[in-house]
């Protein structure tokens, strides 16, 4: 119905840059809104930073002043810069989307990606 692949995880040093992207596919009328949530080993899921369709954004508080999310010129396409990395921003990447499928005259869904390793080392 809905798919989200992300890309652009790896490993990278401390102080080092990443870029994530997020493109969603399949009956999609429209998105409402983006999400990107980190998962690390025996934690919870925490967002990270969020997208409106109107371009408003929010971050956390770990994750402002250092990561950009913005959206392609693409409708589809969302990304996450990630700069002056730390060990501790070491997680699972996780996309989500608030999708109106179909038509239009549905209530938007959240959909999520299967996720992009980041590994930043000391």
């Amino acid at each position: 119905q809905v798919h989200l692949v992300e890309s652009g995880g790896g490993v990278v040093q401390a102080g080092g840059s990443l870029k994530l992207s997020c493109v969603a596919s399949g009956n999609i009328f429209s998105i409402n809104g983006w999400h990107w949530y980190r998962q690390a080993p025996g934690q919870q899921r925490d967002l990270v930073a969020e997208i409106t369709k109107d371009g408003l954004t929010q971050y956390a508080d770990s994750a402002k002043g250092r990561f950009t999310i913005s959206k392609d010129s693409a409708w589809n396409t969302v990304h996450l810069q990630m700069n002056r990395l730390r060990p501790e921003d070491t997680a699972v990447y996780i996309c989500n989307a608030d999708v109106v499928v179909g038509g239009g005259k549905n209530r938007p869904a959240g959909f999520w990606g299967q996720g992009t390793q980041v590994t930043v080392s000391a």
